[in-house]
C-alpha cells in the first residue's frame, strides 16, 4: 500500500467536472507493473474483478474474495501515482445489506489506499450507494450488462436492443446518480440508449461496449494489448503483445535448447 505525497492524484471532484468535457481515459490494472504503465496515460485505473478470468483463470468473476481484491489493490497503489484508483467490490461483499457494504468498502479503502469502490446494480443498489457516499466512501456505479449478475440475465448479452427495455435501464442510471455515485459505467448498451443516458444524468458515464457517446471509456488492459485470445466485439486491439511475448518465449526456449543462452556476455568469469 502506498501513496506518493509528492504527486498530485486525480480526485473525485475533478472526474465529476469532466462531465460533457474532455473524455475520461480509464483502464484496468491488477499489479504494480501494469499500473505504472497505465498511470502515465489514464485518468482512472480500475482494479476490476475481471482479474478473476485474466489473472486467475476463473470462468467468471463470482469466485473472487475481498482479500484477493485487497491484495491486487495494494499492488496497483504501489505503481499508480496520479490516476484515481477504483477497486471493484466482489460478488457477495455488498449485496446482503448496506451495513455489510460499508464494512467491506471501508476495508478496501483502508487496506489499499484507493480512492473509490465500484459496485454493480441500479435501482436495487441505490440505497446502498447513498449509505456509502453519506459516510465518505466515493462510489462508481455500474449498470447495463453486469457480469456479477450474468446467471440472472442469461449470459453476456447486449442490453437495450428492444426499446421496451430502455425505461428500466434509464431508471437505474437516474437512481445511482441521485444516490450520489460520482460516475457510472455503462456496459454492453446499444449506442442510442447510452447516448440518451449520458445526456440525461449529471454524472460522467464511462462506456465499455456502449459507444463513443459516453463521457469516457474503459477497457480491460490485457484485451486491448492483445494478450487475450478471444475478446468481445467492443474491444479494439491497440497492440499485439500476446504474439510478441509468444515469439520471445519461443526464442528463449530455442536458445536454452541449443545452449546458445547463456552466452559469454551473460556469465560471470573468475577474477584475474
Amino acid at each position: 500500500m502506498s501513496s506518493h505525497p509528492t504527486d498530485k492524484r486525480t480526485t473525485v471532484p475533478s472526474i465529476l467536472a469532466r462531465k460533457g468535457g474532455r473524455p475520461i481515459v480509464a483502464l484496468t490494472a491488477y499489479s504494480a507493473l501494469t499500473a505504472r504503465m497505465v498511470d502515465a496515460h489514464a485518468d482512472v485505473i480500475l482494479v476490476g474483478d475481471s482479474l478473476a478470468m485474466v489473472e486467475h483463470g476463473m470462468d467468471s468473476t463470482l469466485g473472487l474474495t475481498l482479500d484477493v481484491m485487497i491484495l491486487h489493490g495494494r499492488s496497483v497503489m504501489r505503481g499508480a501515482r496520479k490516476a484515481l484508483v477504483v477497486v471493484d467490490m466482489p460478488f457477495g461483499s455488498y449485496e446482503e445489506s448496506r451495513e455489510q457494504a460499508f464494512r467491506n468498502a471501508a476495508r478496501l479503502l483502508g487496506e489499499t489506499g484507493c480512492t473509490a469502490v465500484k459496485l454493480e446494480g441500479g435501482v436495487g443498489m441505490a440505497d446502498t450507494i447513498a449509505f456509502l457516499t453519506a459516510r465518505g466512501i466515493p462510489v462508481m456505479a455500474h449498470i447495463g450488462l453486469t457480469p456479477q449478475s450474468v446467471m440472472t440475465i442469461g449470459g453476456f448479452r447486449t442490453q437495450g436492443r428492444q426499446e421496451a427495455d430502455w425505461p428500466a435501464i434509464e431508471a437505474d442510471a437516474a437512481a445511482v446518480a441521485e444516490a450520489g455515485a460520482f460516475s457510472v459505467v455503462l456496459e454492453g448498451l446499444v449506442e442510442p440508449l447510452a447516448a440518451k443516458i449520458t445526456g440525461a444524468v449529471p454524472i460522467p458515464t464511462i462506456g465499455i461496449g456502449a459507444s463513443a457517446q459516453c463521457d469516457g471509456q474503459i477497457l480491460v488492459l490485457e484485451d486491448m494489448l492483445g494478450f487475450s485470445p478471444r475478446v468481445p466485439r467492443f474491444v479494439r486491439r491497440f497492440g499485439g503483445l500476446g504474439e510478441a511475448a509468444d515469439k520471445a518465449i519461443a526464442e528463449y526456449a530455442r536458445a536454452v535448447a541449443d545452449r546458445s543462452f547463456p552466452g559469454a556476455a551473460e556469465v560471470y568469469s573468475m577474477k584475474a
